[in-house]
């Protein structure tokens, strides 16, 4: 299994924070997690994202690649408010900077405010998606493309800068909702799970997936990237302790967004916080995060992204969780890093 982390504890802060100062926190956090030997890092891409502030990924992953060494570098982006040929020809040259290390994740979004701000209709959000997952794939393996979107035409264009990647930069699609896991099946693309499922939605989730993709006569070994939740310290005490107040301000956030509304089911965030995080967050000692863990690998994780450091929580009290883990988890699950 590979290992890597999400970057939103100090890409995305309080408004009262200085995102200076934290911006040289988290090089720092840049520099110890490719020290502590993790694969990959991972972030995520929200526009006006009250009560918090947010780098957003495009320069974000520029500045970073001469600190990564060899790290992989994944970014969700929000599908329908991105144009085909800006997202090739960017993520194009970010591969040829990077040496081919970046890959992204397209999600549909799900907040209002969002889609209003860049004047797009969310009723046609899985269209727009669709549109530009189609297309990019054109623009980076053919030599003329033309295709017709809802608000872009092209007509036997080229995209001459391609991506070090081939056939491209991995593209993964983020899904909560049932018809979206099974989409992204049939569109034959990994499905790369989110971070507030329980693990009994995620393990139903993935046999509709399975189901799905051999129905799309798909074939191939069928694995999985994940974000989870994970916290871990020298007794499990201490973990909830630590991780519990950041964990509880950011899903009250989520829970204000309507994040919980795009989960399968009569899901809530406005339930007390060990409710909350039974079956779905990490949290405890290194036995307990292993066996819990070792449960996502059995139904065909091999790529965890750890969110092991949120909005205000001190750099030191998450560079302590995140090595204990480097040191006494990963170490049980690990394979030689591959793209």
């Amino acid at each position: 299994m590979y290992f890597g982390v999400n970057l939103l504890g100090l890409a995305q802060q309080p408004r009262d924070q200085d995102m200076q100062e934290r911006f040289a926190e988290l090089l720092d956090w840049v520099h110890a997690v490719r020290d502590a030997g993790y694969d990959h890092f991972t972030m995520g891409q929200h526009y006006l994202t009250a009560p918090f502030q947010q780098f957003q990924p495009v320069p974000l992953l520029a500045r970073l690649i001469p600190e990564t060494g060899s790290m992989h570098m994944f970014s969700t982006l929000v599908a329908p408010l991105q144009k085909p040929v800006e997202l090739a020809e960017t993520w194009a040259s970010l591969d040829v900077l990077s040496g081919g290390r970046v890959g992204m994740c397209l999600a549909l979004g799900y907040r209002d405010e969002e889609y209003a701000a860049f004047g797009v209709d969310q009723k046609t959000r899985v269209r727009r998606q669709r549109e530009l997952v189609e297309t990019l794939i054109a623009l980076w393996t053919q030599e003329e493309v033309t295709a017709e979107g809802l608000d872009f035409s092209l007509d036997r264009q080229t995209v001459t800068l391609r991506p070090v990647q081939r056939p491209h930069p991995p593209i993964w699609i983020a899904a909560n909702a049932d018809a979206a896991v099974q989409r992204a099946a049939r569109w034959g693309l990994k499905w790369n799970i989110n971070p507030h499922a329980t693990h009994e939605t995620v393990a139903r989730q993935v046999q509709l997936y399975e189901d799905a993709w051999h129905e799309a006569g798909h074939e191939g070994k069928l694995t999985f990237p994940i974000s989870r939740e994970v916290f871990c310290a020298e007794t499990r005490e201490e973990a909830v302790r630590l991780a519990f107040p950041y964990l509880g301000q950011k899903y009250a956030a989520y829970g204000s967004w309507g994040q919980d509304k795009a989960l399968p089911g009569d899901e809530s965030f406005q339930i007390p916080l060990e409710e909350l995080a039974g079956d779905r967050f990490i949290i405890g000692d290194p036995d307990d995060v292993a066996r819990e863990i070792a449960r996502y690998q059995e139904i065909g994780v091999d790529r965890m992204h750890l969110r092991t450091n949120w909005p205000g929580m001190p750099l030191e009290t998450a560079l302590t969780g995140m090595r204990l883990f480097a040191r006494e988890v990963a170490p049980r699950f690990r394979t030689d890093p591959a793209a």
